[in-house]
């Protein structure tokens, strides 16, 4: 997979995605930091990327209007940068068997200490 992580996240995410044998990309190091996130979109879609964000509000009201795209991945806001790959990690997890995300958003949030994984699809099928 093809990774592309949010200004909102730890750079740090990108060696995690590495780590697991996927492509990835900070939107920092694109020079497209500052850019409206209807901006990213575009970029998002032609370049075929997973955007790996915490913007869970904007980002899925965007992903709802797009046909199809290569997958969404939500990290729960306001969590420190070694909780970021963590999480991130357990996502990478979840997809090795090669499970698709085409048209598919992976939310994780914390439940107390624990990890709670949410699939589901954009646009709603």
């Amino acid at each position: 997979m093809k990774f592309l992580i949010d200004e909102c996240l730890h750079t740090s995410l990108v060696a995690v995605a590495q780590e697991h044998g996927h492509d990835c990309f900070h939107v920092n190091w694109l020079g497209l930091s500052g850019e409206t996130d209807w901006d990213l979109m575009p970029r998002i879609i032609e370049e075929d990327f997973t955007f790996v964000t915490n913007n869970a509000r904007d980002f899925r009201k965007l992903y709802a209007k797009e046909e199809l795209h290569a997958g969404l991945v939500i990290i729960v806001p306001q969590v420190l940068p070694v909780l970021q790959r963590e999480l991130f990690a357990l996502i990478l997890q979840d997809l090795a068997g090669a499970q698709d995300m085409v048209n598919a958003v992976i939310e994780v949030t914390l439940d107390g200490e624990e990890a709670v994984l949410t699939r589901y699809s954009l646009p709603e099928v």
